[in-house]
């Protein structure tokens, strides 16, 4: 009997994997996924916007001082498709794409949580932080692919 691949093998996303992302109001976002953990990954993602998906090679000289967001998403984008995928990094190193400690705010109690995760997207620990944190830090959450559109569309219709 032959080996079975796992349910992560047919996903068409892994760490250094490049795709775009469809705006709302036409064009496209860059994308790179630096975290994967089966269907949820964390990345980060690029202006300016592109009429059409761009090439592999434009993409992939992106660096992480350059993005304009990045969080934690469910990547059902890419696994039904809406998100094309432009390529994958042949020398991918996460040590180069560093996840961040996130912070989550309960803006009614005025409290805020600096959120550490692993490697693997498992959350590792949370101390309470000041609020005004959560300016310079990620959002603590995991954001359908329908909201990174919108996000996306918003800063880049801004910038």
């Amino acid at each position: 009997m032959g080996e079975r691949a796992s349910p992560a093998s047919k996903l068409p996303h892994k760490e250094g994997t490049w795709f775009a992302v469809p705006l709302r109001t036409g064009g496209y976002a860059v994308g790179v996924v630096a975290r994967a953990s089966g269907p949820i990954v964390f990345g980060y993602f690029f202006g300016p916007e592109c009429e059409r998906v761009p090439d592999s090679r434009a993409v992939m000289l992106h660096r992480p001082q350059g993005a304009v967001w990045r969080g934690m998403l469910g990547a059902l984008g890419l696994i039904n498709g809406a998100w094309p995928v432009i390529g994958q990094s042949v020398t991918w190193s996460r040590e180069d794409w560093p996840l961040p400690e996130f912070v989550r705010v309960d803006a009614l109690a005025g409290r805020a949580w600096k959120v550490t995760y692993s490697d693997d997207l498992n959350r590792v620990s949370e101390t309470e932080c000041d609020p005004c944190l959560a300016q310079s830090h990620p959002d603590d959450g995991v954001y359908g692919y329908g909201a990174v559109e919108i996000v996306l569309t918003r800063l880049l219709r801004s910038s």
